[in-house]
């Protein structure tokens, strides 16, 4: 078994424990209502992270093997294959997540560390391409952008090109 997915399966096991604690205390009447607060922004956190995520078409378009799980220490972990680096999907969160966003460490192409609400994320791009050469494939929305004529930039509107020509970059 790979490491990361020893970790991963290691790290649920620890949010599993916690899980089952909290609940072991809701029963007993001793939940500590600083506790189900900070729970709950948690999650409320990761929700518009998720949101602002799925509202990119670029984005979930281009990343494969996007997976997210609890880290050990109340911060979330986001992994994605290919799509764009790590600092652009920052860029993004800052612009689409309503709420503080802020860094919250090193930013580079591969990894990124920021916070949401006051939660930490880490964000992991693993054999990152970069939104630049992703425009550059054609991908789903491009090809019904090539075919389709009521887009006002669309390919068939100009007499020099035509929409095979774009699609096979001719």
């Amino acid at each position: 078994m790979a490491s990361g997915a020893k970790k991963r399966r290691d790290v649920g096991a620890v949010a599993r424990q916690r899980h089952e604690q909290a609940r072991r205390a809701d029963r007993a009447g001793q939940t500590d209502p600083e506790t189900a607060r900070s729970e709950a922004m948690r999650f409320e956190a990761l929700g518009r992270v998720m949101a602002a995520l799925a509202t990119e078409a670029d984005f979930m378009e281009t990343s494969r093997d996007l997976t997210w799980w609890q880290g050990t220490e109340q911060d979330w972990n986001i992994e994605w294959r290919e799509g764009p680096y790590a600092s652009e999907v920052v860029a993004l969160l800052a612009a689409r997540v309503p709420g503080p966003v802020g860094a919250a460490g090193r930013t580079d192409r591969s990894s990124a560390a920021v916070t949401v609400l006051g939660v930490p994320f880490t964000l992991r791009a693993i054999d990152p391409l970069g939104r630049e050469r992703l425009g550059g494939r054609a991908g789903l929305w491009r090809l019904a952008a090539a075919l389709n004529t009521s887009y006002p930039d669309s390919p068939r509107r100009s007499m020099a090109r035509r929409h095979w020509e774009e699609l096979l970059g001719g």
